[in-house]
């Protein structure tokens, strides 16, 4: 049998194969996903140990997240207390119901951020999110996606500016987006971010401050290995039929 003849062959079964699965890609993009989410905090990474020799924290399990020595004396301007204590800061994650479509962006949580003034060296650095997602039926799914914040605390000086002592929030894109399996087809959740439209991974939180916000995500099909092969074996086909042209 001549290469020709085989590639076309192949070729001629991959696009049999390609109809089929872009059949069953069809279908799953029809799809609408319902259900509630909620979550809870794990066990947080202090980061360097030079950086945060002492961490402190609290609410792994929870929905509400500490960090941080919050015995910090501040100037007060009404004796006789003489100082103010801020408290420390703290993530608080509320869950809610959802309908979306596939590679819809849509509301999967809120999300509080407290920034408090805490003890240098008791900070941490990241924190995992354990999101619970359960689908309504006919998905009738319900699973755990295991995601992360990074925590950036700004070292606080008299000297700086409001804008200069504020924190932040980062959602880590670090990680692979955690898959779930319906009807044959394989998922994925994203994080977007905190803004529907923009990709905005980040939010700050001025001293003494909190920022409210919702957190978006999206639910995409995963391309079938089959799939992704007949596209190599497409392009193989094409650089093989070039070459053919070529020597004639």
């Amino acid at each position: 049998m001549k290469l020709s003849l085989v590639f076309a062959t192949a070729i001629s079964s991959f696009f049999v194969g390609a109809t089929i699965a872009f059949g069953y890609s069809d279908q799953a993009n029809a799809l609408t996903f319902s259900g509630i989410s909620n979550g809870t905090w794990g066990e947080p990474t202090p980061g360097s140990t030079d950086t945060n020799p002492n961490p402190i924290y609290t609410g792994v399990g929870n929905n509400t997240f500490t960090w941080g020595d919050a015995n910090v004396c501040l100037p007060s301007p009404n004796p006789p207390s003489g100082c103010i204590i801020t408290g420390s800061n703290k993530l608080t994650f509320t869950g809610n119901s959802f309908s979306t479509d596939i590679n819809s962006v849509f509301k999967i949580a809120d999300l509080a951020y407290f920034n408090g003034t805490v003890v240098k060296g008791t900070s941490i650095e990241y924190v995992p999110l354990n999101l619970n997602v359960s689908f309504s039926p006919p998905v009738g799914i319900s699973q755990v996606f295991d995601l992360k914040l990074h925590l950036v605390n700004t070292p606080n000086s008299a000297t700086n500016s409001e804008e200069e002592n504020a924190d932040f929030v980062f959602i880590d894109e670090n990680l692979s987006n955690p898959t779930f399996t319906f009807e044959g087809n394989k998922y994925t959740l994203e994080l977007t971010g905190f803004n529907p439209d923009v990709g905005q991974i980040s939010i700050k939180a001025f001293e003494g401050g909190t920022t409210k916000t919702a957190i978006y995500a999206k639910i995409k099909t995963v391309p079938e290995p089959a799939t992704v092969a007949g596209l190599f074996l497409l392009g193989m086909y094409l650089i093989s039929s070039k070459k053919l042209l070529e020597k004639k």
